[in-house]
């Protein structure tokens, strides 16, 4: 294997703009679990981005959140007046692995990996979470919740690095996150679910139950119109419009549908009057 160490921005997106089959890499935690199994990823070249300062900003301005690319899981849960503003970043990213992980895993990776059971995706969408992309060609903004194309695909170029996350600062007076695994700790999601609503409207975002995270506009369109919602069986037919659950080694379709009806339910059942 081949690593380049850039110490600035530019190196780095001159790196990739030569070398588009170049990984770049941040906290490398995704990397090194399946390290032993992919032979080969051995003999590719890796553009490893801990050495450029820029990107390890946690900022607070004009309204917004903005983490650089480089920012960690422990960073969030140390940072001040995160738990005042964004109480499901930090909620997730105490889920995330062990101490060590969060020390490492950053979020940008996080989008990047493309997982559809990430624990950092679904609260950053349910926040309208903006990617910054740049390259040498200049500055471009995805929203999350456009970012993905299909499973582990995303709008990224190969020429493109994510270089930050912009958050608009809203009041919330709902926020949930929720997390279903085979156990507490140190575990893949079987199913996500954020939840979230402010002057905006409400978001709803699922993971590990279809391709990518996803955003779930048919129950949020429910929400929105205050439909009655008297169990959980009457939000069956609109997860159905917004995801498709399957059977895999951690759990069963049927099972990721009934526990999603039955989390939204329970967590919007108190705070939404149309939930009886």
């Amino acid at each position: 294997m081949t690593v380049h160490q850039p110490g600035t921005l530019r190196e780095a997106l001159d790196l990739i703009a030569g070398k588009p089959e170049a990984v770049p890499v941040a906290g490398a935690t995704d990397l090194l679990v399946h390290w032993p199994a992919r032979v080969a990823e051995h003999d590719r070249d890796y553009v490893d981005l801990s050495r450029i300062a820029e990107l390890k900003a946690i900022a607070f301005r004009n309204g917004e959140l903005m983490l650089g690319a480089l920012a960690t899981y422990w960073d969030v849960i140390h940072a001040g007046r995160m738990k005042e503003g964004f109480p499901l970043l930090v909620a997730a990213a105490r889920q995330v692995g062990a101490v060590q992980i969060q020390a490492r895993g950053t979020w940008a990776g996080n989008i990047v990996n493309a997982s559809p059971a990430a624990d950092g995706v679904p609260v950053l969408m349910a926040y309208d979470a903006v990617v910054v992309l740049a390259s040498r060609a200049g500055q471009e903004e995805v929203p999350l919740d456009r970012f993905y194309t299909g499973y582990k695909q995303t709008r990224r170029r190969p020429d493109q690095l994510v270089v930050a996350i912009r958050i608009p600062w809203r009041a919330h007076d709902v926020a949930v996150f929720e997390k279903v695994g085979g156990r507490r700790a140190q575990a893949i999601a079987k199913v996500g679910l954020a939840i979230a609503h402010s002057a905006a409207g409400w978001r709803v975002v699922a993971a590990s139950v279809a391709p990518t995270v996803r955003r779930c506009t048919a129950i949020e369109r429910l929400l929105t119109d205050g439909t009655p919602v008297r169990g959980p069986d009457d939000l069956h037919p609109a997860i159905e419009r917004d995801v498709t659950p399957i059977d895999d080694l951690r759990s069963t379709a049927a099972y990721r549908k009934t526990v999603m009806a039955r989390l939204l339910y329970d967590d919007l059942r108190g705070v939404c009057p149309a939930f009886s």
